[in-house]
């Protein structure tokens, strides 16, 4: 019973261990749960254990009993429409009648958006029968009136329904893993990047634990050193802020990182447009130019996260003179400057603002870079497994 259920979580993204499975079920056998909103508190206590999977929860919740495939943006985001469960109820409704022929044209943002999380809210309400959803009637484990030989009784419509008011509320989706940063959430992609290790040698006096030692050994002195509290790390953010499609995500980057100044010794952050030639910029107005050259100089175990959409002409990238700036007199193409970067630096991160599932699009530059880079999308997961990536390099250079 519910194993599929159990899967469905994983695909989502919720990483429920055997563990806490056979907990679950051991609450089930005591009889804890008795109605669906019990179901859903309980199931959700036994599984999530971050904030980023809440959201990922409740669409799974929904997706299995209800049949409602929910997207991972919130009511008045507007990434709805890149979404795959709009397209596909955007072209249902379409044949239906229900919205009009080019309903872009006919039909305001506002007005689409509507639609649609009023029809995912009406379906919300109708969940009787079926084989796995809740409600009265059906083959399902779970319900009343039904004809399913074992299982736990739900009795009517779960009474106020409060399961389906809180998923209704997406109180968590700002914190999904799959979301974009943004400033509710930017607390949190800090806490990930805390994960990245120390590095350097252990010359601060640990008081405490030379005292612990030495009454240990019988007063015989043992001096126990530690890394010091700030990281020795040395980072550099270089980051894309000239093309249209990378202003929304300019702002939000430099506030992510400024704020880890005090952690790492040293961190530094550079501008470029489109692409890296010989120079990046000391300021987001791309005046004062700094020489790639020098900042290959820079220690190797330097830690460098490059944020762009990596989208451009394919002249800019592969091809000798090929800025799109006229004054700019690059001989050599870019790619070959990239490579050189990765060389020098193997940590090192590409965050991409433009979702995964957009890559492969048919981008032909971005495609190149992801051959020389290791890219991840700049949402909660992404940094989380850049950071990741960034600890298995240490261990293994």
């Amino acid at each position: 019973m519910l194993t599929n259920f159990f899967y469905l979580l994983r695909d989502y993204g919720i990483p429920a261990t055997l563990h806490e499975v056979m907990d679950f079920y051991a609450g089930l056998e005591k009889g804890l749960v008795n109605d669906l909103d019990e179901l859903y508190v309980y199931a959700r206590l036994s599984v999530v254990k971050r904030v980023e999977h809440m959201d990922m929860f409740h669409r799974a919740f929904v997706y299995y009993f209800y049949g409602v495939d929910l997207p991972p943006v919130g009511e008045n985001d507007k990434e709805l429409f890149r979404t795959e469960q709009f397209q596909k109820w955007l072209q249902k409704a379409i044949r239906s009648g229900e919205v009009p022929n080019n309903a872009y044209w006919n039909m305001s943002a506002d007005e689409l958006m509507k639609k649609f999380w009023d029809t995912v809210k009406e379906q919300l309400k109708e969940h009787h029968g079926g084989s796995k959803w809740v409600g009265t009637g059906g083959t399902s484990p779970f319900g009343h009136s039904g004809f399913a030989e074992r299982g736990i009784r739900v009795y009517g419509e779960s009474g106020n329904r409060s399961a389906i008011k809180v998923i209704g509320d997406r109180n968590y989706v700002t914190y999904s893993a799959d979301h974009t940063l943004s400033g509710e959430n930017l607390r949190q992609a800090l806490d990930s990047m805390k994960h990245l290790k120390k590095s350097g040698p252990e010359t601060e006096l640990d008081l405490e634990e030379t005292i612990r030692k030495t009454a240990q050994n019988g007063g015989e002195i043992d001096l126990i050193f530690r890394r010091e509290l700030k990281d020795k790390i040395k980072v550099v953010l270089l980051i894309d802020n000239g093309g249209y499609s990378m202003t929304p995500y300019v702002d939000i980057t430099r506030l992510l990182f400024s704020k880890l100044h005090n952690r790492f010794k040293e961190f530094s952050t550079y501008y470029f447009h489109n692409t890296i030639y010989s120079s990046v910029y000391k300021d987001a107005a791309r005046f004062k130019s700094y020489p790639v050259d020098n900042l290959l100089k820079k220690p190797r175990d330097t830690r460098v996260l490059i944020v762009g959409d990596a989208s451009m002409a394919p002249e800019e990238l592969a091809y000798g003179y090929g800025s799109i700036y006229i004054n700019d007199d690059e001989v050599q193409p870019s790619i070959n400057w990239l490579k050189r970067i990765r060389d020098r630096f193997p940590y090192t991160v590409w965050l991409n603002p433009i979702h995964e599932r957009e890559w492969d699009l048919g981008v032909w530059t971005l495609d190149r870079i992801r051959e020389v880079f290791h890219m991840e999308e700049m949402t909660l997961r992404g940094i989380k497994q850049a950071v990741e990536f960034l600890n298995t390099r240490q261990e293994v250079l």
